[in-house]
């Protein structure tokens, strides 16, 4: 919805909200009046029920207010006697429209000295609950947020299992757009597998669907610093939408609303007004070779050449650092006919593993210049492939370009889906919300995602720009980490536990300090309670 339908929607509530409510405010010892005008009528509420102002904030948060409603509706049903488990089942199932029965049709009893402590533990059970989760989906929606790797994209970066944190405030925390969901899930509930939040994905209906009419517009709070370039960052994945997820090409009628797409993490490249060129698999930014923090670990795929000879594969792992490669049905690292391991590695691996006396010879496995790799824009006669590629210019916001049909591709999925223009190409006229144009200005800034397996990756070489508005947040710390081929206590990676992330050198563990400080406090706390105790 527009703002002016979302202000339209919201003053029929108040209405609904004086219909139903007048005269409980009345038995209350309130004015009819104060019943009808909005965000007073709350605060008013609030006092009725015995609830501290500040709830009244709660019910403007998204997500935040789907718990907020039933809560209120309880605890205004029992200010008046209503307060026994039917009353509670009505006011809830009914989606708070009981209070008209009530309202209406009861002889109203105000309890204004009411207890607020609940009578039995099952009710202090659920309420303690109710709390828990409204101030966790408050810490999980606006400052951090917890995020698991998923994939070997930045693998020797960042490790699957790795267990993050994901700050919200350093790129400005946004709103939920999606109103109609569970707290503190993403696209799917887990386990279940099924949808966490209420939209039309067909994307012919979406526009007409009454679900899709309660998304709210986009906005995010201040930021307290812009995404620099070559720093790690979460964000949802532009292209799961309206494409196949294995080879992003049309698929099927379906949309995503931009807070549910899938959550990725990768390395921003490059940065809004770079002109970004790979050269044999490394980056290349207005013309000059990119300078990556020493933390961030590259790796390509290598043919290590051992005549046939095997190799034993704790070494390979331990020793030589590999993780990705080609594998047999038992995941154990496999010769290929020609006697060669096809191995993930570092060039410094690489280096390493060809001083050992059986191999012959390791060659990095790069695509040549001009071969098609079917990569973003998807034009064949570019001849780009992941490994040589561009030079693209990564889109600024008030930056103008020129439009034709030789740039158009790269900029259609900008115009049309991330920033909501009609396109219409009739003849050699590109037409833009009914208008002629021979140029574009962007509306928002876009990022250059790419992860530092850099041929193992599915990212901006594939689906293209990422917009700001698709920005989630920055990972600063990992909290646990966890190798799942790892044998017994060193499944734990224990130097990566209580590191953060996005720092210039090697992880650091900081769990040793962790401990250290939580046991001098308890030992403070435990001498302190004792001089306490003497002193009384």
């Amino acid at each position: 919805m527009t703002l002016n339908q979302w202000f339209l929607f919201f003053l029929i509530i108040q209405v609904v909200h004086f219909l139903g409510t007048w005269k409980l405010y009345e038995s209350a010892g309130r004015k009819r009046w104060e019943a009808v005008i909005p965000v007073y009528n709350a605060i008013v509420l609030m006092k009725i029920i015995g609830r501290p102002t500040w709830w009244t904030v709660l019910l403007f948060i998204p997500i935040i207010n789907l718990i907020m409603f039933p809560v209120i509706w309880v605890e205004t049903l029992r200010s008046f006697g209503k307060k026994s488990y039917l009353d509670t089942f009505l006011g809830i199932i009914t989606f708070g429209f009981y209070i008209y029965y009530i309202n209406y049709t009861q002889k109203l009893d105000y309890k204004a000295d009411r207890s607020l402590h609940p009578e039995n533990k099952t009710a202090d059970t659920i309420s303690s609950l109710l709390f828990a989760i409204i101030v966790a989906t408050l810490v999980h929606t606006y400052l951090i947020q917890p995020f698991t790797i998923p994939s070997s994209s930045l693998e020797k970066t960042l490790y699957i299992g790795d267990y993050l944190f994901v700050s919200k405030l350093n790129f400005g925390a946004r709103t939920p757009m999606t109103t109609i969901a569970l707290p503190m899930v993403h696209d799917s509930i887990p386990f279940l597998g099924v949808k966490s939040y209420l939209f039309n994905d067909d994307i012919t209906k979406k526009e007409t669907s009454i679900l899709n009419k309660f998304q709210l517009p986009y906005f995010r709070f201040p930021s307290i610093e812009t995404i620099k370039r070559n720093e790690i960052v979460v964000f949802n994945q532009p292209a799961d939408t309206l494409l196949d997820m294995d080879n992003f090409k049309p698929k099927r009628n379906y949309y995503k609303p931009i807070d549910k797409k899938t959550n990725l993490v990768k390395r921003c490249v490059g940065i809004p007004g770079d002109s970004l060129e790979i050269r044999e698999g490394k980056i290349y930014i207005n013309g000059k070779p990119t300078k990556l923090p020493e933390s961030a670990k590259l790796q390509y795929n290598f043919f290590v050449n051992t005549q046939g000879t095997s190799m034993d594969q704790n070494s390979l792992v331990n020793m030589y650092g590999a993780r990705d490669g080609l594998k047999n049905g038992n995941g154990d690292f496999a010769l290929t006919n020609n006697g060669e391991y096809i191995l993930t590695l570092t060039d410094n691996e690489a280096n390493r593993i060809a001083n050992n006396p059986v191999v012959k010879d390791v060659k990095k496995f790069l695509l040549p210049k001009g071969e098609d790799g079917d990569v973003f824009p998807h034009i064949h006669s570019l001849g780009w492939n992941i490994d040589n590629f561009g030079p693209i210019y990564i889109p600024k916001k008030g930056e103008t370009v020129k439009l034709d049909k030789k740039t158009l591709p790269f900029y259609k999925r900008i115009i049309q889906e991330y920033e909501k223009n009609t396109l219409l190409i009739n003849g050699d006229k590109i037409i833009i919300n009914g208008k002629p144009v021979s140029t574009y200005t962007f509306k928002q800034d876009y990022y250059w995602m790419m992860g530092d397996n850099r041929q193992n990756s599915l990212d901006a070489r594939f689906w293209g720009y990422v917009p700001f508005d698709h920005i989630v947040g920055k990972p600063v710390f990992i909290w646990f980490s966890w190798d799942k081929d790892g044998k017994g206590i060193q499944k734990i990676r224990w130097n990566r536990v209580f590191s953060f992330v996005n720092t210039n050198g090697e992880p650091k563990s900081y769990l040793i300090h962790f401990l250290i400080a939580l046991a001098a406090f308890f030992v403070g706390e435990y001498f302190w309670k004792k001089r306490k105790e003497k002193n009384n």
